[in-house]
C-alpha cells in the first residue's frame, strides 16, 4: 500500500508548464494556472510556463530545449490531446520519448472514469522520458490537469512516497547515455 515516509526529507523538483493551444494565451490559461498552483502548494519549483500554437515543430522543440535544462526535471503538457485535426501534442512528444509510460495513461484514464465515465476514452494522455526528463502530457481541461496531479503526480514527485516514485530514480534516468558513451569511446 501506498504511503508517506515521514523519516524522509521532502525534496522540490524542477517543473516546467507548457498549454498548447491556438486560442488561449497565459492570462486566460485556467489549466495553466491549475497546475501552477498545485505545484507551487506541494513545495516544487515552477521553473518555466510557456504557451506554444498545436503545431508539432513548436511543441517539440519548446519540450526538447527544456529536456535539456538541468534545472528542469518534469514537464508537464496540458492540451492537445483529443482527437480533432489540432489535437497534435501526443503525435510531436511520443516520437521523442526514450521511454514511455503507459502506466501513466492507464491510472489516468481509470481516474478520469470515476469522473466522466467512458468521456475518458477521447483523452490520448500520456507519459515518458526525453532526455533524462519525466514529460507528462494531459488533456487541456482543468479537471483533467486536477485529476493527473492530484491523483498520480502529486504522490509520485514526492521523495516521501513509498514505496517507489520518480523522484528517487531521476538521478539514473539517463544511466542508457553515459552507457552508450562509454562504449562509443575508442579503446586505448
Amino acid at each position: 500500500m501506498s504511503r508517506i515516509d515521514e523519516t524522509r526529507s521532502f525534496v522540490p523538483v524542477g517543473i516546467a508548464v507548457l498549454t498548447v493551444s491556438d486560442t488561449r494565451s497565459i492570462a486566460e490559461d485556467r489549466s495553466g494556472d491549475t497546475l501552477v498552483a498545485r505545484i507551487e502548494e506541494a513545495g516544487h519549483v515552477l521553473k518555466e510556463r510557456a504557451v506554444v500554437t498545436d503545431d508539432i515543430p513548436a511543441i517539440r522543440e519548446q519540450v526538447l530545449k527544456w529536456s535539456k535544462r538541468a534545472d528542469i526535471d518534469v514537464i508537464i503538457s496540458t492540451g492537445g490531446t483529443g482527437f480533432t485535426g489540432r489535437d497534435v501534442t501526443p503525435d510531436a512528444l511520443e516520437p521523442i520519448f526514450e521511454k514511455r509510460m503507459d502506466g501513466f495513461s492507464e491510472v489516468f484514464h481509470r481516474i478520469s472514469y470515476d469522473k466522466i465515465g467512458t468521456s475518458t476514452i477521447q483523452s490520448r494522455a500520456t507519459g515518458g522520458v526525453v532526455n533524462a526528463t519525466f514529460v507528462f502530457v494531459l488533456p487541456g481541461s482543468p479537471g483533467a490537469c486536477k485529476d493527473a496531479w492530484d491523483g498520480i503526480l502529486k504522490l509520485q514527485l514526492d521523495y516521501r512516497h513509498m514505496p517507489c516514485n520518480f523522484v528517487e530514480i531521476m538521478p539514473r534516468l539517463d544511466e542508457h547515455l553515459k552507457r552508450g558513451a562509454a562504449t562509443a569511446r575508442p579503446a586505448r
